[in-house]
């Protein structure tokens, strides 16, 4: 009964998430072009901190629940741990690449691998992988879905020229839905920087049964939710996307999490 219970309550959320994506979706169809000329400002300080470091952590978290996935199935704690350091080498080469070619986001992404990680790996080392590999195959399905597939197909298929790139009298503005097609070079929709900022987002998860006025889940629904609010509006404040640019791929890591937590979670209990 109490799992029904949960189901549910499970199918209510979904309901409510798409809905409000879909208003919300409506709505920027129609007001993009408004809200970036109202906000937009390239010097905004908060939003060039997020256009640099928004999507390491994101990547950082991706790097743990690949190798926390892969790791656990291996019954030696110690070799659980062998994927760890395949990705961390990874992280380094990307790193080094970084300083070579003096490329911020190879240096950024590639050190946020490395630290991650590696923190991870210390605190973890003796302890058995295995309780991690729901949470963990929830972070890297959102990973392949969402900022993989979804975020690099549409960019090329919609092609849609960001507000920053506008010619003159912003003729050649199109909303999301109207997109001008693959032969543009346009590559504003959707934000990849705003669905890596949400890999977070499946954490939520981990504190699901915890009261409301619980300080830990409290703490956690500000961070996941507030760093994921602040990496999609960097990319909106900067000009780099329009408001719905962003909210799609909030909406895809919303439902992916919410039917794998289903999927993963619930069908097994």
């Amino acid at each position: 009964m109490f799992k029904n219970f949960k189901e549910s309550g499970t199918v209510k959320l979904l309901f409510i998430v798409i809905v409000i994506w879909v208003i919300l979706a409506i709505i920027f169809g129609f007001t993009d072009l408004e809200i970036s000329r109202a906000v937009v400002d390239e010097n905004s300080l908060w939003g060039l901190f997020g256009r640099e470091y928004g999507e390491a952590p994101g990547y950082g978290l991706i790097a743990i629940a690949l190798a926390t996935l892969i790791g656990s199935y291996n019954q030696d704690i110690k070799k659980q741990k062998i994927p760890a350091y395949v990705i961390i080498v990874i992280g380094i080469i990307l790193f080094v690449l970084g300083i070579v070619f003096s490329s911020q986001v190879l240096i950024f992404d590639g050190g946020a691998i490395i630290l991650a990680l590696l923190v991870f790996v210390i605190i973890t080392f003796n302890k058995d992988w295995k309780p991690y590999r729901n949470i963990s195959a929830v972070i890297t399905i959102l990973a392949v879905i969402n900022p993989l597939l979804f975020v690099q197909i549409a960019k090329i298929v919609c092609g849609r020229v960001r507000f920053r790139d506008l010619a003159p009298g912003f003729t050649d503005y199109t909303p999301w839905f109207l997109p001008p097609g693959p032969t543009s070079s346009g590559r504003s929709f959707p934000s990849g920087h705003a669905a890596v900022g949400w890999m977070f987002l499946p954490l939520l998860i981990i504190i699901k049964d915890k009261k409301w006025n619980n300080p830990y889940k409290i703490i956690m629904l500000v961070l996941v939710i507030g760093w994921g609010l602040f990496v999609a509006m960097s990319r909106v404040v900067l000009g780099a996307h329009y408001a719905s640019d962003v909210l799609f791929p909030t909406g895809v890591a919303a439902v992916i999490t919410i039917i794998f937590y289903k999927r993963l979670y619930l069908n097994r209990s």
